[in-house]
């Protein structure tokens, strides 16, 4: 386990893999940003039904996108579940004129519960869609699997869709939730990317390996 500046690399099956206070991970190996649960379009979504929430939270996730990408290079990312929140809304034409920015990356979608936008759109963008996607020793879905499931998965899974966090308690009885990476024995659930998501304080095992999220770095727990 190595410190770098703003990520923490850490080597499992003989892949090095930085993990990033932007909530994503960067795959040394495969030059590929991984990333969970961004949920563009959610800011539309409420929008449209009436609720305020300012304009600016979808651009910013792309922004955090658009800067990992000059900083690390990579020649594809990886999508798991749950890119765009809901149906077609405005948001989408920003989601459009960002890919149009980076067109000889690579954008792979695990494609998620909330993707419910036809597949055409994406394609159209050059967006290449899975229901799960085996690369190298990782395989790359959406929903975590269960214990019985794991033990007869193709690779070692790489998913979302929870949000997890972990709760930590002060001294002085004070209490906080960090998004987190969790990485199990065979599993690792990862932070939802975007900044208007939840998370939820989950119960981990004693053999997982926790990876609290702070503003600009990551602990180990």
């Amino acid at each position: 386990m190595t410190m770098t500046t703003g990520g923490m690399e850490i080597e499992l099956l003989n892949q090095h893999l930085l993990l990033l206070p932007q909530k994503a991970i960067y795959w040394k190996e495969e030059k590929a940003l991984i990333a969970a649960d961004v949920h563009l379009g959610k800011v539309g979504h409420f929008r449209k039904a009436g609720i305020a929430v300012p304009r600016d939270m979808e651009q910013d996730d792309l922004a955090v996108l658009s800067d990992l990408i000059h900083e690390h290079r990579p020649e594809k990312i990886i999508f798991l579940g749950d890119l765009f929140h809901s149906d077609m809304n405005n948001d989408w034409e920003w989601f459009a004129m960002w890919r149009r920015h980076f067109v000889k990356l690579k954008i792979i979608l695990i494609k998620g519960n909330h993707d419910i936008i036809h597949d055409r759109h994406y394609l159209e963008l050059d967006v290449e869609l899975h229901k799960q996607l085996l690369v190298g020793p990782f395989l790359m879905l959406h929903h975590p699997l269960t214990e019985e499931k794991l033990e007869t998965a193709e690779g070692y899974v790489f998913c979302g869709h929870i949000h997890p966090g972990v709760s930590l308690s002060g001294r002085a009885r004070q209490h906080i939730t960090l998004p987190c990476f969790a990485f199990g024995d065979k599993q690792v659930i990862l932070p939802s990317f975007g900044k208007f998501t939840g998370k939820v304080a989950m119960r981990y095992s004693g053999n997982d390996q926790i990876y609290g999220v702070l503003k600009d770095k990551i602990i180990a727990i």
